[in-house]
């Protein structure tokens, strides 16, 4: 078959374009252009590329001509066709990012682009409005309506700043001989068993489990992570109260750290997180003694994710907690095992911010002070 415009990439322009597929913030025409090029050089047709990408043939057979006439750039930027008028005016594209931006219609959690297309026939003149043109607008406006993301960083003031550089220096600086940094917190699990008997996975068959299930209460799961060590301990609670943590605790520091003289530790702000909760568990002389073997570091309030041991209950709850786990026995036996496994392997977190990133990365949110020597 004739080939009138022939795609053969060197190899610097095939590492770029597959560099451009893989990841990144480029521009949707140009990952698509892109995929052609890259298709055409491993010799599929023009229907076959088509097909595959969900382009038009037209469009395949323009980034090829523009390729072989113009080069790899001009064919990944190509620019609208002479003639063509938007479907949408100036004005019109305005409003449709003001509506992107307002509240979603009542009973709608958030706007798609049919909810648009809908919402900007209303206020406009068109009879119709395709969501392939209300996609291309709000790509064109790098505006996404439909996504959401949370703020791990509401605020930071100097309060923050303490707490953070305090935590994040303990990850940095390894400790001196008989002392440890042990990052620790606790996370719930729910107690659920079977109604009926699953039945396990067979060739050509998948495990299968009645939909039903039966809610047997919740359970408590305490974590500490060492910071420099490939080690975790945890421990299956009823609870998670006072009393309980104050017993974990204890079991950290004459079980888990017997001969280790001070125990650096990096806690959230949850409300039974403090040395009253020793008070609350044992006589003051007891409470004192353990007491004395720790050192307590907090994370700034809304920053959970500066507790390394965040990670460790993902990891925990990804391999060993998403399932059907029925009663407490089992839940510390399946825990049990995950830990005695993991720490078996050397698994370790390798925490790689340090107070230098985040005063860069984090710089231009810290609290301005008058007179500072770097302003002068």
């Amino acid at each position: 078959m004739h080939i009138r415009y022939r795609v053969e990439l060197d190899a610097s322009e095939r590492q770029q374009l597959a560099a451009m597929v893989a990841g990144g913030t480029h521009a949707v025409r140009r990952v698509k252009r892109a995929q052609i090029l890259l298709a055409a050089d491993r010799g599929m047709s023009d229907a076959e590329m088509a097909a595959t990408l969900r382009v038009g043939t037209s469009t395949v057979y323009r980034t090829k001509q523009r390729f072989v006439e113009q080069g790899l750039e001009r064919a990944l930027s190509e620019e609208p066709r002479p003639g063509g008028q938007r479907k949408l005016a100036a004005a019109e594209e305005a409003l449709l990012i003001a509506t992107a931006c307002s509240h979603p219609p009542s009973g709608r959690a958030r706007w798609t682009l049919a909810l648009l297309a809908s919402a900007l026939v209303r206020l406009t003149a068109h009879q119709t409005i395709s969501r392939a043109t209300i996609g291309r607008r709000l790509a064109a406006n790098d505006l996404k309506p439909w996504q959401e993301k949370m703020w791990c960083v509401p605020q930071i003031d100097a309060s923050y700043v303490a707490c953070m550089e305090d935590v994040l220096e303990l990850y940095t600086t390894r400790p001196r001989p008989g002392t440890a940094t042990v990052c620790v917190d606790e996370t719930p699990q729910q107690l659920i068993g079977e109604v009926r008997t699953a039945l396990p996975p067979a060739p050509g068959q998948p495990a299968r489990r009645d939909y039903e299930y039966r809610r047997n209460g919740t359970a408590n799961i305490f974590v500490a992570l060492d910071a420099h060590a490939p080690r975790r301990y945890t421990k299956v609670t009823p609870r998670r109260t006072a009393v309980d943590f104050a017993e974990w605790l204890r079991d950290l520091v004459d079980v888990h750290y017997a001969g280790t003289a001070r125990i650096r530790l990096v806690l959230d702000n949850l409300s039974t997180h403090t040395p009253a909760a020793l008070y609350q568990a044992f006589p003051p002389a007891e409470a004192r003694r353990v007491l004395r073997r720790l050192e307590w570091h907090y994370v700034p309030k809304h920053a959970s994710w500066l507790n390394m041991v965040e990670i460790e209950i993902g990891v925990l709850s990804a391999q060993c907690l998403d399932r059907r786990i029925p009663d407490m026995s089992t839940l510390d036996r399946e825990v049990d095992a995950w830990t005695r496994a993991r720490n078996a392997a050397g698994a370790c977190v390798r925490w790689m911010f340090g107070i230098e990133q985040a005063r860069v990365k984090l710089g231009h949110a810290y609290p301005a002070v008058a007179g500072r020597e770097a302003a002068a």
